[in-house]
């Protein structure tokens, strides 16, 4: 009996099963994939599949349908990530480019991984230990309140909503912000807390109540940008597989309001020797994603955040790991420019 042959009937049954949601027959395979062999031969190679626990007749069907280990061999025999077609990384590379706010273009990016894959699309927000303070922004929304805005050196904006004391006029919202700024602008985020506090002893003393309340929300802010946390778009995707799932699709659901579990699994994924880390049902540790599968990779500077997509095990391998991949080098490209 063929290894190879076996091997190439259990990618025909892996990518029309993808594409089809129905188990495959040996029929199927003769018609559709010319395998140069008869049917008769095929249910030979099918058998021995089942036998290895690659492929399984669910319930009655004459058909077979992959199992998680026939997915993960399947997986393991894409030789090469292949790559999008011209027209996708020119759509990839307009839709990207153009924006120099991080959470932006992180957005973005997790919206058009999302159409791409038709799956959820994931991206753990990178933490930078050397981000320092480019601009500070504070505008009156009257009320006795104003927006503070945050812009640090590696293209973040974060904002907030603060109560002012006192009276405080738009002469002072300018003293106040040009104090600041000159104390603090430069400064890591992680030693903001000290340079704001500064400009505010240094503040005429019936400006220090506005000023402090604008201090400590710098101090929130910059708190915000040393915290773990993750990016996501598609949810509806998954939602509309919910027939891939055979329990429930509720713990995945809840894993991705969560995102803890998620952050873990992404923080012990290890890429293989292609770049890609791909983990298939049960392989996900956490039981909640026992039903899923992700597809990830690293992106940016080391490539220590990573960029994926999360859906049912019947996944199309080979094109989330082209889109992935092909994206999260542009979002690399950009980050570095």
């Amino acid at each position: 009996m063929s290894e190879p042959r076996r091997l190439e009937v259990l990618r025909a049954i892996v990518e029309d099963y993808v594409h089809s949601r129905e188990p495959v027959g040996s029929k199927a395979l003769v018609e559709r994939h010319g395998l140069g062999v008869s049917a008769a031969t095929i249910r030979n190679d099918m058998a021995a599949l089942e036998d290895e626990g690659l492929i399984v007749a669910p319930h009655t069907s004459s058909g077979r349908i992959p199992t998680e280990r026939g997915y993960r061999r399947f997986v393991d025999r894409i030789e090469d990530v292949k790559p999008l077609s011209g027209a996708e990384r020119r759509a990839i590379s307009s839709l990207l480019e153009g924006s120099s706010d991080l959470n932006e273009v992180l957005e973005n990016t997790v919206r058009l991984l999302a159409q791409i894959t038709h799956q959820v699309a994931v991206i753990q927000v990178p933490l930078y230990s050397d981000a320092a303070v480019r601009h500070i922004e504070l505008v009156g929304l009257g009320g006795g309140q104003a927006l503070v805005v945050l812009i640090s050196t590696r293209g973040t904006v974060d904002q907030r909503v603060i109560a002012l004391s006192g009276e405080v006029s738009t002469e002072d919202l300018y003293s106040l912000r040009d104090a600041m700024l000159g104390a603090v602008s430069g400064a890591r985020l992680t030693e903001l807390a000290r340079a704001a506090q500064n400009a505010v002893d240094l503040l005429e003393p019936r400006l220090r109540g506005a000023a402090q309340a604008l201090a400590s929300a710098l101090c929130a802010l910059s708190r915000n940008s040393a915290i773990e946390r993750m990016v996501m778009a598609g949810t509806a995707n998954l939602a509309r597989s919910t027939s891939d799932f055979p329990l429930s699709i509720t713990p995945v659901l809840e894993a991705l309001e969560e995102q803890v579990v998620l952050l873990r699994l992404f923080s012990e994924l290890e890429e293989d020797g292609r770049g890609m880390s791909v983990s298939i049902g049960s392989e996900n540790a956490h039981g909640s994603l026992s039903g899923a599968s992700v597809v990830a990779t690293g992106y940016g500077p080391g490539e220590h955040a990573k960029i994926g997509v999360l859906g049912p095990t019947r996944m199309d391998y080979p094109a989330s790991m082209a889109a992935v991949r092909a994206v999260a080098r542009y979002l690399s490209r950009i980050l570095a420019g």
